[in-house]
């Protein structure tokens, strides 16, 4: 069981970050590269692709199938829905400071998107915050970590120096994932049950 004392605190100076308008403008639709058939250790078969503008009634969907629990996860707050506005945004990205992949499942009609992995890049920092969101029922057989590692892939072949992320310390197989990739975690200052976790890259 992961512990708070397992983690060092944050500079007392550090804080959680506020929401940037930017994140949620609109950004120019780009044309995503083809996708890659990937295998879930049950042998279960899925296509990891970049996100497209297309994808935001299969994130809305997969946004109510989710748990408050793992919405307030994700999110850091509760959320009862996925507003229209936000959900195209999502799926818009800027590529110069986004990237953003998607697990879709294609033995269902309509298709369904089983998890989403994005990065935010911090061009001052040469840093890039990160999110991993994976459907309950697809937990546990390794798409976790394969999200986990395109992200870090994408943040070297940017040259950046560092991922990292917020993650609610009742979160713990999160936590397990990352520190199993390298990551190292400490504890938010004013922020009750939360860590940053980062990977010099």
């Amino acid at each position: 069981m992961t512990a708070a004392r397992d983690f060092e605190p944050l500079s007392r100076h550090a804080h959680l970050p506020p929401r940037s308008r930017e994140r949620y403008s609109p950004s120019p639709v780009c044309a995503a590269p083809p996708g890659e058939r990937v295998h879930t250790a049950d042998g279960r078969e899925l296509i990891l692709r970049s996100i497209e503008p297309g994808d935001a009634a299969a994130i809305q969907r997969c946004f109510k199938r989710l748990p408050p629990e793992d919405v307030r996860r994700r999110f850091m707050h509760a959320m009862s829905e996925l507003p229209a506005p936000l959900a195209q945004r999502l799926c818009r990205i800027d590529p110069e400071v986004e990237a953003a992949f998607v697990l879709i499942d294609e033995t269902v009609q309509p298709a369904e998107l089983r998890g989403v992995g994005r990065i935010f890049v911090d061009i001052a920092s040469n840093t890039a915050e990160f999110s991993v969101l994976v459907e309950r029922e697809w937990t546990r057989i390794g798409l976790g970590a394969l999200l986990m590692q395109r992200l870090v892939d994408e943040c070297r072949r940017r040259n950046l120096n560092e991922i990292w992320g917020y993650v609610l310390m009742e979160n713990r197989p999160m936590l397990a994932l990352c520190k199993e990739l390298g990551f190292a975690a400490q504890m938010v200052p004013g922020e009750p049950g939360t860590a940053q976790i980062r990977l010099t890259l």
